[in-house]
């Protein structure tokens, strides 16, 4: 998709993102960079995912990936950000997703100061479904 990050690496590999302008792209964008083949995530199950968190042509602010083991939590009840919820469910297992999340999805005007995310801040996610319970 025009305007959004290029991802280099595949699916269940650490992501590098070449951002390909200084601003980010109005709105929320949800790209499929591989379509899994397993079962829906639906919303109120567990998913397991491993991700990169990065804000806009800007730092890295978490990654399961650097950590070495996926992370798992309930999607589409409000537990995560919005643009997490929203960009998630409907996917399948065996997905990477590329998520573009404007703050109104994100952490909001407040930001997330612990994180160094302001609240003007793009979020750019890369997220390799791996499972649901």
């Amino acid at each position: 998709m025009a305007g959004l990050p290029k991802v280099s690496s595949e699916f269940g590999e650490e992501p590098v993102l070449d951002f390909p302008q200084d601003s980010a792209p109005q709105g929320f964008h949800v790209s499929v960079l591989k379509e899994g083949t397993g079962p829906a995530v639906l919303p109120g199950r567990n998913i397991s995912v491993h991700y990169h968190g990065q804000i806009w042509n800007g730092n890295i602010f978490d990654s399961s990936f650097k950590r070495g083991e996926p992370t798992s939590f309930p999607i589409g009840v409000g537990m995560v950000i919005q643009g997490w919820d929203q960009g998630l469910v409907g996917k399948n297992v065996g997905s990477r997703v590329l998520l573009s999340i404007p703050p109104e999805k994100g952490y909001g005007v407040n930001g997330h100061p612990g994180a160094g995310i302001k609240g003007t801040d793009t979020l750019v996610f890369v997220v390799d479904i791996v499972g649901i319970s």
